[in-house]
């Protein structure tokens, strides 16, 4: 059978169908893939997240009740799983904060492969949050259940990371 709407994959997941479950994971597997590798920082942990998070999705694909968007409620899955992933690895360096002159100089070029490897190269923990809020949009509150800690402490892991995100940046430009 092809499956052509989200409902009728859904549905063909909830009967175990594995063309339904194949159909799922090829609409999602490469956006799913790339949050999971930003998060994570290698290849083979995304490899890992990926696999456990669709596991997890068709295991629990009965509670979906639509309340959101079917990629929505992957996206929040695959992220929990990679954030589980590197939980024990994420620390925070006590860096300075006073120093927000350090701005990029945005008139100068700064390709896309730059701020790829720039965001790449944050230490675990801020990249993880750098991504969670900037990139896949999550709120704050979010990122804070998610790694278990206050809101206040993701605001301002968020605005150290994007301090050294800067620093590297401009390593770049010059």
């Amino acid at each position: 059978m092809t499956y052509h709407s989200e409902k009728d994959i859904i549905e063909g997941c909830l009967k175990n169908d594995r063309v339904a479950q194949k159909a799922l994971y090829e609409n999602f597997k490469t956006r799913m893939y790339t949050l999971a590798y930003r998060i994570t920082g290698n290849f083979d942990d995304a490899s890992d997240v990926l696999q456990d998070g669709f596991l997890q999705v068709f295991g629990k694909l009965e509670a979906f009740k639509g309340e959101s968007k079917l990629s929505s409620w992957i996206h929040t899955i695959i992220a929990r799983t990679a954030i589980r992933k590197i939980k024990d690895r994420i620390y925070f360096q006590d860096i300075e904060t006073a120093d927000t002159a350090a701005l990029i100089d945005w008139g100068a070029s700064i390709d896309i492969d730059h701020l790829e490897k720039a965001i790449a190269a944050l230490p675990e923990g801020y990249r993880a949050i750098f991504v969670l809020y900037e990139i896949e949009g999550f709120k704050h509150r979010e990122i804070a259940e998610m790694l278990e800690f206050s809101e206040n402490t993701s605001k301002s892991q968020l605005f150290k990371a994007k301090k050294i995100l800067r620093e590297k940046l401009n390593q770049f430009v010059n």
